[in-house]
């Protein structure tokens, strides 16, 4: 299958399928506390059986056009990921997130993917709005967004009950205007 690079480092963005079960979990269980302070993943992958069911989920999203996941493999292991949890082509709208392992974090993985992924939503897809939604404690996932250039458009005060505690939801997002600039920008910076 294909991979992109995501730089000199031997980071490669590439599609995560059901087949990757075993890698996902590994993933998870390297991270599994850091990776579920803030979202339901390192749950719902807590065995083999529900890393394919979780897998699963996402194929079949795919196959229906309503969402994707894509690894992220630093040296051939995978160390997180990326996803659209949700993809609505008719109106142009979809949410981007991600996971990742403790070892992996601090070196722009998220965002190099994300400008992958952004890039080709926007431009390939015809996406108009992708959004980011994310715990308000959950701070590296949120300079993930002012990266990416997306713009704070709120909080849901204590909407997701995560371990027994409700947790507050920022709504980050950026529009297809938005993002053609900024990249036309950090492409002029470049020369």
């Amino acid at each position: 299958m294909y991979a992109t690079s995501l730089g000199e480092d031997g980071a490669e963005l590439r599609p995560l399928e059901v087949w990757h079960a075993e890698e996902v979990l590994a993933n998870i269980d390297r991270g599994r506390e850091f990776i579920g302070r803030h979202i339901g993943l390192a749950d719902a992958v807590s065995d083999l059986a529900g890393a394919r069911a979780w897998l699963k989920s996402y194929a079949d999203k795919r196959g229906a056009d309503a969402g994707s996941l894509h690894g992220i493999w630093l040296d051939g292991t995978l160390v997180g990921g990326l996803l659209f949890r949700v993809w609505d082509t008719p109106s142009g709208v979809c949410e981007a997130g991600c996971w990742l392992e403790p070892a992996a974090a601090g070196r722009g993985l998220v965002t190099r993917g994300m400008r992958v992924l952004l890039d080709w939503a926007v431009e390939e897809r015809g996406m108009h709005r992708v959004e980011w939604r994310v715990s308000s404690a959950n701070e590296p996932s949120i300079n993930v967004a002012r990266r990416l250039g997306m713009t704070r458009e709120g909080v849901l005060r204590e909407n997701y009950p995560h371990h027994g505690v409700r947790a507050s939801t920022e709504i980050w997002a950026v529009l297809a205007p938005e993002w053609r600039a900024a990249r036309a920008r950090t492409a002029h910076n470049d020369h």
